[in-house]
């Protein structure tokens, strides 16, 4: 029932957007310029893309989703699910509802005033300089034009996805003090999954290059 109550949202995001444009060649976020090099604004179907992977892609469903539930379920938070089986169903399941919610409350707003939720990869090297892209860009999109702004869809969705879940979760974790430090952990995972993006094929590329030799 939650995800048909998003369907509008989605469907928002899908069409809000030139579906004439292509993906981007990368992103610079260099002082000087404030523009995504050789930027294309992103397509209806790229949006719909993003949604679809990020809220049940492989990384979502087999990574984050069980990592989230088991440590749920380990600290017994929250204690209405208890420690068995079906209350790291629940938790999963949990986790998921919110997950779709927040994307495509980003999604949809980002369709109507041009923000960007992808990210794009470092165009420069070098471990520090890309930490800090990282970091900077879990703040910050690129808009329609190329220039980055402060990333208002995203937290938009952060924060109603949050507490707009305390209607359904359980009496242990529906108070307001709970919605946002769900949020703060929200920023958390937003950055950590940028940094997985950034380097992760880097440390692949290493892997399986090894694994040759």
């Amino acid at each position: 029932m939650k995800l048909l109550a998003l369907l509008p949202l989605i469907l928002l995001s899908a069409f809000g957007q030139d579906s004439t444009s292509h993906p981007p060649a990368g992103a610079d976020t260099t002082a000087a310029s404030n523009r995504a090099a050789a930027y294309k604004p992103i397509s209806a179907k790229e949006r719909l893309k993003w949604f679809t992977v990020s809220t049940v892609g492989p990384v979502s469903l087999v990574a984050a989703g069980p990592l989230s539930a088991g440590l749920g379920t380990m600290l017994n938070r929250p204690k209405e699910y208890d420690t068995h089986w079906e209350g790291f169903g629940k938790r999963y399941g949990m986790r998921l509802t919110g997950v779709s919610t927040g994307n495509a409350i980003e999604d949809a707003l980002g369709a109507i005033w041009g923000e960007d939720p992808r990210y794009f990869p470092s165009p420069k090297r070098g471990f520090g300089t890309r930490t800090k892209y990282v970091m900077r860009s879990s703040f910050i999109a690129p808009y329609r034009d190329g220039s980055w702004h402060p990333a208002y869809a995203r937290f938009l969705g952060n924060m109603g996805n949050n507490f707009l879940s305390n209607t359904w979760r359980v009496r242990s974790e529906n108070g307001a003090g709970d919605a946002a430090l769900r949020c703060a952990w929200g920023f958390t995972a937003d950055l950590a999954g940028n940094a997985f993006s950034e380097f992760w094929p880097d440390v692949k590329r290493k892997l399986f290059h090894s694994k040759r030799h």
